[in-house]
């Protein structure tokens, strides 16, 4: 890890800060959409397993990645206490250790278990090094993910960061389609036989070093002595403690209405796009009888998410996240909708309409992902007036714990329902009416999971200017103003963020007496 003092030095952060610290996303949104879009067509069109087993791979591994999530948030949060934390970081050390973990079970699921163990044992082996994967995945993202509240209190400039990091991730979206499309369409059989093999190298080679530069063009908060003193004299848990106190610290992130209301919109739209992607090959070569190559030319078009990011970047300022997430999921819902309509409608020659179709859809794709993850690094604000802590870790791994649990569930429910409907994996032909049932499952599962979305965007409060009145609040508060001097807009602010009154902030006892005191006039 070498010298270890730029882990604890401020850096201006500009577009090219910006850039470095969300390269890291490019294996994020490229691994995301590789696990729901690539992964089960992966296992079911060329290793030949059939749809339960294959979800039944990604849900298994996720869940037991999700309770490691769970874990590891808390963790990083407290890893300053030991001398590797210290030294190296709490969140930095870990992301190394994941980065060098990662290239090596990453490269390993691409290479065929018959290859190495022979026929029979493809289920496990492709369980337990995806299972693997995964664990390293968390560990470089949930101390990632955390960094921004880490390098910087001010909006705009996290919104650099998270602009910029949404910006690398569809770009790294692209890149995997792109990369995957190119390698199945070239004309040697050999090499047909081969793509996903050369993709997985191609993908890890430009995922690690992405990470990489990422790891060293970012910081954490200092710690000063006497902050590190505070932490060394707190007394020791034991493991049961440490358990229940974890487990309150997630149960606590509930009570933070704004988070509540987030993790809700980020949750159901997400799994909505898990199961889009999870279907679109099986719908696009079973339902609709194109080519192999035709679903990784289609998802190609995520470079349209690109462009939709930096308009996202900038209408998250001047219109903020309610507005974003309207303009999404109102046009994932017209694509999904067309998607349906060309399939029963029996359209001759319709990849033309299919482009334009996925051309929507990765467009507001694009909003899709920026958004939730421009909202988070704010969030943390929020439980800062209820508790007065530092939960940054906390929150990241709520956020991912649910997220790969749903995402799990997508993609395991998506090969259940497949099966049950008929569909073999194996066939070249399917049985009659199964087409129209898988197309029905296509459209109809992501389409409801969207709308439940919007709908609850609708109710969300926090943005630029709600923001700017909380942090506000927050630095009169830490620089020892009393609570009785609080503006009506600040306490109004405060108390639909938070959803609770304001004399339940930033608990200080001498007020609470206060308020006591004055009841009992």
């Amino acid at each position: 890890m070498g010298n270890s003092r730029w882990v604890y030095t401020p850096k201006d952060i500009n577009v090219k800060r910006g850039v470095a610290y969300g390269l890291t996303d490019l294996m994020g949104g490229g691994w995301n959409n590789i696990v729901s879009g690539v992964i089960f067509a992966y296992l079911t069109l060329s290793v030949g397993l059939n749809p339960a087993m294959a979800g039944a791979i990604t849900g298994i591994a996720r869940v037991f990645d999700a309770i490691f999530c769970l874990i590891f948030g808390t963790i990083t949060d407290g890893f300053y206490k030991t001398n590797l934390g210290k030294k190296y970081g709490r969140r930095h050390f870990w992301m190394f250790i994941g980065m060098i973990g990662f290239a090596i079970s990453f490269l390993a699921f691409w290479v065929p278990a018959t290859s190495i163990f022979g026929p029979g044992h493809e289920f496990v082996y492709y369980l337990v090094v995806y299972t693997l994967t995964e664990l390293f995945v968390g560990m470089i993202l949930i101390p990632w993910e955390t960094l921004p509240t880490e390098m910087t209190t001010d909006y705009t400039k996290r919104t650099v960061l998270s602009g910029s990091r949404m910006f690398i991730s569809a770009t790294g979206t692209s890149l995997v389609f792109f990369i995957l499309a190119i390698l199945q369409s070239l004309p040697s059989a050999e090499a047909k036989k081969n793509a996903y093999l050369f993709a997985g190298i191609l993908w890890t080679v430009l995922f690690v070093v992405a990470i990489y530069i990422s790891y060293r063009s970012t910081w954490e908060r200092p710690l000063t002595k006497e902050f590190i003193a505070e932490l060394d004299a707190r007394p020791k848990l034991t493991v049961g403690q440490y358990i229940k106190e974890t487990l309150h610290d997630y149960g606590q992130t509930f009570r933070n209405l704004a988070f509540s209301k987030h993790l809700t919109i980020y949750i159901f739209s997400f799994t909505g796009k898990d199961f889009y992607a999870t279907l679109l090959p099986t719908f696009i070569v079973v339902c609709m009888g194109m080519a192999s190559n035709t679903p990784w030319v289609l998802n190609a078009f995520a470079v349209f998410g690109i462009l939709s990011t930096l308009a996202a970047a900038k209408l998250m300022i001047t219109h903020g996240p309610r507005f974003l997430y309207s303009l999404s999921y109102i046009g994932i819902i017209v694509a999904l909708i067309a998607y349906g309509i060309t399939y029963f409608m029996h359209v001759k020659n319709p990849l033309t309409i299919l482009i334009i179709i996925t051309i929507v859809y990765q467009l507001s794709r694009g909003i899709l992902e920026f958004t939730p993850w421009n909202v988070f690094p704010f969030i943390p604000d929020v439980d800062r007036i209820m508790t007065r802590g530092d939960k940054a870790g906390t929150y990241a791994a709520v956020m991912t714990f649910f997220r790969k649990s749903t995402g799990a569930l997508a993609t395991w429910i998506a090969g259940i329902l497949l099966e049950a409907l008929g569909y073999v994996s194996t066939a070249t032909t399917q049985a009659p009416g199964i087409t129209d049932k898988i197309a029905l499952l296509f459209v109809i599962a992501p389409l409801l999971l969207i709308i439940i979305a919007l709908v609850v965007s609708w109710t969300f409060k926090l943005n630029r200017q709600t923001h700017a009145v909380l942090q506000g609040e927050i630095n009169r508060l830490e620089d020892g103003g009393n609570k009785r001097d609080v503006t009506p807009e600040a306490k109004q602010v405060a108390e639909e963020l938070t959803g609770h009154p304001y004399d339940e902030l930033w608990p200080d006892e001498t007020y609470e007496e206060s308020q006591t005191d004055k009841s009992k006039e």
